[in-house]
């Protein structure tokens, strides 16, 4: 008995009708392949509920079009030192933001990474090993930190790869440390921070060990508000106020805060107070709090206000004391991070709340600044003409758009300086280890070559000398002590400020207790 018909016309029936199958399964196999792909590029990966690309790349991938100009030089350079046996440094800090000022820091940072690589590259008198640069995302503030730090880790394992230092490390948040944990008493490796600041990130007396291998080429928090207190000694504690964001899981935030309530020490009201959202970047209702705040601000004796907060909510507390009924000047200073204002998009038409009314004058203190050492003049201790000068001629030569440049570049908001000094600590670092017959040193050579980078054999940095002590912390870094200039519309220089109250002697000697 036949169940089915024959014929020709049949077959060919059964045959398409199989093809077609066969074709939407194919398509919808490949619709998922597609749609299920968590991979950017080799190394990088599509992680959160944002899908952010993060992971390690050796520029051959740009996590953002900001980024093009810059990665593709680092690829380009990497790729000529490929057959020379380099060492490998990583810049790990997070790469992509929907803050406009925020990205442009990130950029800022990664082109002061590579011009501290061609120098090392190119302008050191040959010496080895060269330097090979890899990128490392790990996400909006650090999310992703464990599975891109883990892809260090391995970097450091292999013997191909020879990472032997992570530098950069740009934001002081819980993340942050527990990054920094991870690759230092976790893995063994060293780690040279950049714009990092907050004071419990740190080898201390107290704590000496822990996190071994963990250099910082920035002033902390505390050591900004000594330098602060030094050029404001005439600021008398009874007429100051703080204003503090008391949000909690935010280094910078609770160090600053500890730094900025000392200064005050004697005020006669207790600190005005608000809570920023989880993430510093939302604006959230806070203008709403700061307008609240103002009349209460009025109606007190302070002429000076510390501002224990960041970027975005300093924005809005400026933006409403402008608008104040009070006939005062005030004078309002904050923490580093307040040098994001200069490249604040959402304040650039809102300079004018600095000269409404008495005015405003915002003072802070900067991780570097241009005039600190620019200039013709003699050496003097503390910094280096000559080691600003080779930064700035380096973002000239590279600092456009055309086909060997690696975009704008710009020098005024400390971003591009401090971390050029941060890869160029951890490059000195490697190549003081690099003698006789050893051709690579091992991570534990480099975490205890910071032990030397002090005296003669310190580092000139472009931001001033980096002497870094037993803890591995800057001994007396100089602080540039700025003030935003309405005019300008960025950061004027008042003058340098050391957090020992005076600057170091030739030698950069470390003395006992400060």
């Amino acid at each position: 008995m036949k169940l089915l018909p024959d014929g020709r016309l049949y077959r060919a029936l059964v045959l398409g009708a199989a093809a077609v199958v066969l074709g939407l399964g194919g398509y919808f196999l490949v619709a998922w392949l597609v749609t299920d792909d968590t991979g950017c590029a080799h190394g990088v990966e599509k992680r959160g509920t944002k899908s952010e690309c993060t992971g390690v790349t050796d520029g051959g991938f740009h996590f953002t079009e900001a980024l093009a100009p810059v990665f593709g030089r680092i690829k380009a350079e990497n790729d000529s030192i490929a057959d020379k046996s380099p060492a490998t440094v990583a810049l790990m800090i997070p790469m992509i933001s929907d803050n406009p000022a925020e990205q442009h820091e990130f950029t800022e940072q990664v082109q002061g990474a590579y011009l501290a690589q061609y120098r090392a590259n190119h302008q050191a008198n040959g010496q080895r090993p060269p330097i090979r640069l890899l990128l490392a995302n790990p996400g909006r503030n650090y999310e992703f930190w464990e599975p891109v730090a883990q892809q260090l880790a391995d970097a450091a394992a292999s013997p191909t790869e020879n990472l032997r230092a992570v530098t950069g490390i740009n934001i002081s948040l819980k993340e942050t440390e527990k990054a920094i944990a991870f690759l230092t008493a976790g893995k063994g490796i060293p780690v040279v921070a950049g714009p990092m600041t907050a004071d419990d990130i740190m080898n201390s007396a107290a704590r000496p060990h822990a996190y071994p291998g963990l250099a910082r080429v920035a002033p902390s928090n505390s050591d900004q508000a000594a330098a602060l207190g030094s050029f404001g000694s005439d600021i008398k504690p009874a007429e100051t106020m703080v204003v503090e964001d008391v949000r909690q899981d935010d280094n910078y935030l609770t160090t600053l805060r500890q730094a900025f309530e000392k200064l005050a020490k004697g005020a006669p009201h207790a600190p005005e107070t608000f809570r920023s959202p989880a993430d510093f970047n939302d604006e959230g209702n806070l203008s709403n709090d700061f307008h609240q705040m103002v009349p209460d601000i009025c109606s007190s004796d302070a002429k000076t206000i510390y501002f224990a907060g960041r970027p975005v909510q300093l924005r809005q507390f400026l933006i409403e004391l402008g608008r104040r009924n009070c006939a005062k000047h005030y004078t309002v200073i904050s923490g580093s991070h307040a040098s994001t204002l200069t490249v604040d998009t959402k304040f650039q038409d809102q300079w004018g709340s600095l000269t409404a009314g008495s005015g405003i004058t915002v003072r802070y203190a900067a991780l570097a600044h241009p005039d600190s050492w620019s200039g013709d003049g003699p050496e003097t201790p503390g910094g280096s003409r000559r080691a600003y000068k080779e930064l700035a001629d380096l973002a000239t030569l590279f600092g456009n758009t055309s086909a060997t440049g690696i975009g704008r570049t710009s020098l005024s908001d400390s971003r591009t300086i401090i971390t050029y000094d941060s890869v160029t600590t951890a490059i000195s670092g490697i190549r003081n280890d690099t003698v006789g017959k050893v051709e690579m040193p091992t991570l534990d050579e480099v975490a205890n070559s910071w032990l030397r980078l002090h005296g003669g054999n310190r580092v000139n940095g472009a931001g001033g000398w980096i002497c870094l002590d037993q803890y591995g912390n800057p001994y007396n870094k100089a602080v540039a002590i700025v003030h935003l200039d309405p005019v300008t519309k960025s950061a004027a220089f008042d003058r340098l400020a050391w957090p020992a109250g005076r600057a170091p002697d030739a030698n950069c000697s470390i003395r006992t207790g400060g």
